[in-house]
């Protein structure tokens, strides 16, 4: 087996059954403000698009090129599509022509000859956009796991596919927190600190989990070369930001797990796998390149940026006119509020109104009485500043997602008092019918019924309320303080509140309260 890396998650898998073009994405995506990390403009994108098989984890750009693949892609080509609960990513597909596609079944081999694959789908509201998925290969000659931006949470059925010699993951999330947010310059800084250290704690998770002989990182961090964004690359200039890049963890990776083999994973790597040997080489760029690109990073980063800036012209140059605001207003009123009705989850999770400045239009999605208004002065807890002409496209192409289009992006403001609301941010991605109602009826069904455990001197709840892990495998408690460490989210045991984020309580009482309890309700 060879594994090619494409750039971002993309890579070219060569197997004894067949060729599988997985994720290319040349970009710039979200507005114009990412491009793959290093440039990967260079790899033979015809020879690669010549694939027996397509894959697209899922439908964020950064994955899911239209472009790219109508240049270079051809319309025969089968493509294994993630079995999502609802049909947007096959509707783009079958939009730019694509009609050759495979079903696949959720955690269900197919077998293709000498070449086996495993399409394993997450369906949560906050996987990607409504939906994240990971990839199994196996030839016979070896075996890999594509795990790209997906968080798995039951792995010991996604490991009985095979276990896997290489695994390719995500290190660097997709994620505009804190960057763009209206805080102070010594709390961004500490904010930024605390989501790497997060986002390393996951992969780790999974890498100890997964247990491969050879990790390789992947699927970020992006570049920035956008002249107002060019400071939020990598860790930032000014300390302040998410984005760790290979070279990064790989360190960081040595120092927990010294024995663990890594290797960086950029445009032209190509990995040989045979019957437990491994070789890797690189294609596109020299070993000096390579050191260059990440060791004089900014340097880099800076000549690409002033290189490409024709790029971030044309993307402007695409985007729709600017609306004039009561037009702007009428068109968002006649769209969300028949969503907002459909939304009661939605409306009583976010509980208030919600301000949004796109120019020099002053709105409010007020969530309990599922009106959109122009603001009235009053106070709000979470409010946006976005561009019009960001708006005014995403309008016009009746974008559904807008976590995951201008947010995305980085071209825009947020401030809030309090804490997190996932609520909000999924209720921009779901700005559909839908997906509004698979989102609600996901939310309603995540009530816990499941059966409790004993973790150290507390007994809890199995289900994890932010996503259902389970706490008995994903857990860790210190001084009253349970935090799950897929997303690092975390609970207050002794009143159940969730300290990550509004709702999402958990069930939570010490043993021998719970022993007493039983002692005076005997169970006949």
């Amino acid at each position: 087996m060879r594994i090619t890396g494409l750039g971002h998650a993309g890579m070219f898998i060569e197997t004894a059954g067949g060729s599988i073009l997985c994720d290319p994405v040349v970009g710039p995506t979200f507005f114009g403000s990412w491009f793959p990390f290093p440039d990967n403009r260079a790899l033979d994108w015809a020879h690669f698009g010549n694939a027996d098989f397509l894959y697209i984890s899922h439908r964020h750009r950064d994955h899911f090129d239209p472009a790219l693949m109508q240049k270079h892609v051809p319309k025969s080509i089968k493509v294994l599509l993630p079995d999502y609960p609802t049909d947007d990513l096959e509707n783009d597909l079958r939009r730019l022509g694509y009609d050759n596609i495979i079903h696949t079944q959720a955690g269900e081999p197919l077998t293709f000859g000498e070449l086996k694959i495993m399409v394993t789908p997450l369906r949560a509201p906050s996987d990607g956009p409504i939906g994240d998925s990971s990839l199994s290969v196996d030839d016979g000659t070896a075996s890999i796991l594509n795990q790209n931006d997906s968080h798995p949470l039951d792995l010991e059925t996604l490991l009985r596919f095979s276990k896997p010699e290489a695994y390719f993951t995500q290190v660097s999330g997709a994620i505009w927190w804190p960057m763009v947010y209206d805080l102070p310059q010594d709390a961004k800084q500490n904010f930024a600190r605390l989501k790497r250290d997060a986002q390393n704690k996951r992969a780790m998770y999974y890498i100890e989990k997964v247990d491969a002989a050879h990790v390789f990182p992947m699927a970020g961090p992006p570049m920035f070369l956008r002249e107002e964004l060019f400071r939020y690359n990598g860790f930032g200039l000014e300390d302040d930001s998410i984005f760790t890049d290979q070279r990064q963890f790989l360190a960081h990776m040595k120092q927990l797990r010294p024995k663990q083999n890594g290797y960086e994973f950029v445009p032209g790597t190509a990995v040989e796998l045979n019957h437990g040997e491994i070789s890797v080489t690189q294609t596109l760029y020299t070993d000096a390149e390579i050191d260059r690109i990440f060791d004089d990073k900014w340097a880099y980063l800076a000549e690409q940026r002033d290189s490409r800036q024709d790029e971030i012209a044309a993307e402007v140059a695409s985007r729709a006119p600017v609306l004039a605001p009561d037009e702007m207003l009428a068109e968002l009123k006649s769209w969300w509020e028949p969503l907002l009705r459909r939304g009661r989850i939605f409306r009583n999770g976010v509980g208030g109104a919600v301000r949004m400045t796109i120019g020099e239009l002053d709105l409010v999605v007020d969530f309990p009485k599922a009106k959109v208004r122009e603001f009235a002065g009053e106070e709000t807890n979470y409010w946006f500043t976005i561009p019009a002409d960001l708006v005014s496209t995403n309008i016009r192409d009746h974008e559904i997602d807008w976590s995951n289009s201008i947010f995305l992006s980085m071209q825009f403001g947020a401030g809030r008092i309090g804490k997190f609301n996932e609520f909000i941010y999924t209720f921009f991605k779901c700005l559909s019918r839908d997906r509004i109602e698979y989102v609600e009826n996901w939310y309603a069904e995540q009530s816990d019924v499941s059966e409790d455990i004993q973790l150290e001197e507390w007994v809890v709840q199995r289900r994890c309320p932010h996503l259902r892990a389970d706490l008995s495998k994903t857990a860790k408690i210190e001084d009253g303080v349970l935090t799950c460490s897929l997303h690092d989210w975390k609970w207050d045991l002794a009143s159940g509140k969730c300290l990550s984020t509004h709702g999402h309580p958990i069930r939570a009482s010490q043993a021998e309260d719970q022993l007493n309890r039983e002692a005076a309700h005997p169970v006949a």
